[in-house]
Formats: structure tokens, C-alpha cells, sequence
């Protein structure tokens, strides 16, 4: 079960997230809330210590600290910031968050340029009724950068420290 729920949990909320990002342009605050509760409920099972646990809730508090100065900035959303915080905390203070982190900065600005392109192209007709596929065409729209934060996250996942606990590497 418990390496079911490993499987199963994070990579669900995140792929969540992206969708939802996708279609509404807004990251539900019960998604970052989901995978924290998730990783409170996972970590002692797998045998994380404590003081390894409350390094993780540091990390994501310390995440959580920097993305909402960039989103003060206006340059991500809430929802962006709290997704970051959350898999901030599945990855803790280890080289697979600096992973992360730089995949999302690749794959955000690849997302970009994609996006930027793209809306230079009329949409096509097929499209037109969908209202997802508006929004995201639409010159004055954001990024949904928790498309990038959950590719990233996906990638860079079975490296991390739950992983290997639960698979004993």
C-alpha cells in the first residue's frame, strides 16, 4: 500500500495540477494542500527522521518565501508559487531540488517561446470552441507555468529521497 500510495500520489497531483493550470489558468489551492497532506502522511512510513522531515518543511517554507516574492512581482501566480512549495517539500534540501528547479526554469521558458510563437498563428479552427484553447491563445494571457513545474517534478521525482527510502536504494 504505502508503495502504492508513492507511485500513485505525487505524480497524480502534479499531472492535476498541470491540467487544471492548463484549463483554467489557476492551480486549486487543494492540490499544493493535497501534497502536503500526502507527504505528512508518507514520509514516517518510509522511515524519514524527523529532523529529515522538518528539513523538508524548511525547504518549502524557505521555497515558498522566494516564489511569493515572484509573485508579488507579478511574474508567476499563487497557484504557481504554492505547487513550487509543495514539491519543494517531496524533495527537500537535495540536489534533486536544484534539479527541479532548473528544469522548470528550461522547460517554463521552452513553454514560453512555444506559447509566444504560437500565438502569433491564428488558432485553428477545431479550437475555436474550446475555452481552455481561447485563454491560452489569447496575447494578454499568462503563462501556465504549472505545466513546467510539473514536468520538472515528474522527471526529477525518482530521484528523490521518498523514492529511494521506498524502493531501498
Amino acid at each position: 500500500m504505502t508503495i502504492a500510495f508513492l507511485l500513485i500520489a505525487f505524480p497524480l497531483l502534479v499531472i492535476f495540477a498541470a491540467v487544471n493550470d492548463i484549463m483554467t489558468m489557476t492551480i486549486p489551492n487543494r492540490i499544493p494542500m493535497a501534497l502536503v497532506i500526502s507527504f505528512a502522511l508518507f514520509a514516517p512510513t518510509v522511515g524519514l527522521p524527523a529532523m529529515t522531515i522538518g528539513l523538508h518543511a524548511t525547504t518549502a517554507m524557505l521555497v515558498l518565501a522566494v516564489t511569493f516574492g515572484f509573485f508579488a512581482c507579478g511574474w508567476i501566480g499563487g497557484g504557481d508559487a504554492k505547487l513550487a512549495a509543495a514539491a519543494a517539500l517531496w524533495f527537500g534540501p537535495t540536489l534533486p531540488l536544484l534539479d527541479f528547479a532548473l528544469l522548470t526554469s528550461l522547460i517554463g521558458a521552452a513553454l514560453t517561446l512555444t506559447l509566444l510563437a504560437a500565438r502569433r498563428l491564428p488558432l485553428p479552427v477545431f479550437a475555436e470552441t474550446w475555452t481552455w484553447a481561447r485563454r491560452l491563445h489569447a496575447i494578454s494571457a499568462g503563462v501556465p507555468y504549472g505545466v513546467a513545474l510539473a514536468a520538472a517534478a515528474l522527471i526529477v521525482y525518482p530521484d528523490s529521497a521518498l523514492w529511494k527510502a521506498t524502493m531501498g536504494l
